[in-house]
Parts: structure tokens; C-alpha cells; sequence
């Protein structure tokens, strides 16, 4: 054959696609467990965080987790538990319920237990902030009400500004806030330094130039929280029982 024909040419560009594509297809299959061990592993590390547990190294993440999250499982808007299954619960991506009609929600909640013996209950968070997606933890003491403590991230804000909700001291702020005030659900709002809610409500200060990314952190505490207000009435009502 010619190999100055266009013919030619086509057919040699086939083929090293062809040959390209296949061998980037067995990469990618290697390579998927191990992706998907760290996705998972990052997870954990959120959650962990979430009740202010920080972790040496990645070998020790899956201990950790296991040792302090015994339980998980899935409820619903009524607070009614649909599921006790850990791994079922910890294979819910929150961004996709989210999409659904609030009645349709599945909502994981983990259950934490510290050295001490205290019950903590870790729910996920996922919002929108200035350029993608924001998500987080939070943890929430036995009583329904009091934040224990608060982990966020995010896909693209802009270092310095919005992304600063991803260091510790945003989200140590979150530390013993409440989420009722005489009964009444009121999530904690993030206000601009200097400024208070005119609700009552228990506030933490924005992050200084990052306005939007700390109104979408308000946002996904106020619409992720809303879901599992019946769930935290009933810790609080079962608290008060004891």
C-alpha cells in the first residue's frame, strides 16, 4: 500500500485509536478499584472530621471509621428509618437526593460514639457555591440541637476567598451552635462580621470577600437540615425522656 495515500493515513489513524483506546480502557479498569478505595477513603476522613477526629495516615482511616461509626442508616423526611444498612447508607450521594422531591429523599445518618461513650450523629450536606458544588458534614450531639462540629468543601472557589470555607477556623465556629431556639427549627445562618440574625438564631461569621460561597453554606445547612428536622425532634424528644 501507498503510504502517501490518503488511504493510507486513514487507515494507520484507525488503527492507533483503535490501539490508543484500548489500552487506555485497561488503565482505567486497573486502575478503578484503587480510585474508588480513595473516594471512600476521603469520605470517611470528611466524616471523621466532622467530629473533630483527625487522622494520621490513610491506612488508618477504615479502622477509625469502623471503630467510631459503628452504625448508619437511612431515614426519611418523617424521620422514620428505611434502612439499617451501613453500607446502603454510605453508598448515598446526597447531591442526587437533593434533586428529588423532599418526600422522596433518602437521608443517611451515622452515628458516632466516642471514647467517652457520647452519641453523636453525623448527617451530609451538599449546595451550590460561587463556581460548583459545595458539600460537608455536620455532627450533632444526642440532644438533636447541638452542633458538635462542621466540615465543608468544595470543587472550584477561589482560593482565598470562598475556598476558605475548607480550613478550621470557618469551621470551628460551628462548634456548640444550636439548631432550635424555644422549639423551633432554626438552622445557624452565616452573617457578614458585625451583623446578627434578626430571628434569634445562632450565627457564625462569613468568610470576608467570599460572600456567595458563604450564602451557599447557608443555604445547604437551611436545605439539608430542613429534611431532618423530625429526626432531630425525635433525639430531642427522646432525650428529655431519659
Amino acid at each position: 500500500m501507498n503510504k502517501q495515500s490518503n488511504t493510507y493515513t486513514i487507515l494507520y489513524s484507525a488503527i492507533m485509536v483503535i490501539v490508543v483506546g484500548a489500552v487506555l480502557a485497561l488503565v482505567y479498569g486497573a486502575l478503578k478499584p484503587k480510585q474508588e478505595e480513595n473516594i471512600k477513603i476521603d469520605k470517611m476522613k470528611q466524616m471523621l472530621s466532622a467530629v473533630r477526629i483527625v487522622t494520621e495516615s490513610d491506612d488508618q482511616v477504615i479502622d477509625t471509621y469502623n471503630k467510631y461509626i459503628p452504625e448508619a442508616f437511612i431515614i426519611n423526611v418523617a424521620g422514620e428509618t428505611v434502612s439499617n444498612d451501613k453500607d446502603a447508607a454510605f453508598a448515598i450521594d446526597m447531591a442526587k437526593e437533593m434533586k428529588k422531591p423532599s418526600s422522596e429523599r433518602m437521608l443517611p445518618v451515622y452515628k458516632f460514639v466516642g471514647d467517652d461513650a457520647q452519641v453523636r450523629y453525623i448527617v451530609p450536606l451538599s449546595g451550590a457555591g460561587l463556581w460548583g458544588a459545595i458539600w460537608g458534614y455536620v455532627s450533632i450531639d444526642a440532644n438533636g440541637s447541638t452542633l458538635y462540629g462542621a466540615y465543608f468543601s468544595h470543587a472550584s472557589e477561589t482560593p482565598g476567598l470562598g475556598a476558605e470555607i475548607e480550613k478550621p477556623a470557618f469551621q470551628e465556629q460551628f462548634q456548640d451552635k444550636n439548631l432550635f431556639k424555644d422549639g423551633e427549627f432554626k438552622p445557624v445562618e452565616v452573617m457578614k462580621a458585625g451583623q446578627k440574625p434578626t430571628n434569634g438564631a445562632d450565627y457564625v461569621d462569613a468568610i470576608s470577600g467570599g460572600t456567595i460561597t458563604s450564602k451557599g453554606v447557608q443555604s445547604m445547612l437551611n436545605d439539608c437540615l430542613t429534611d431532618y428536622t423530625a429526626f432531630l425532634k425525635n433525639l430531642s424528644n427522646d432525650n428529655s425522656k431519659e
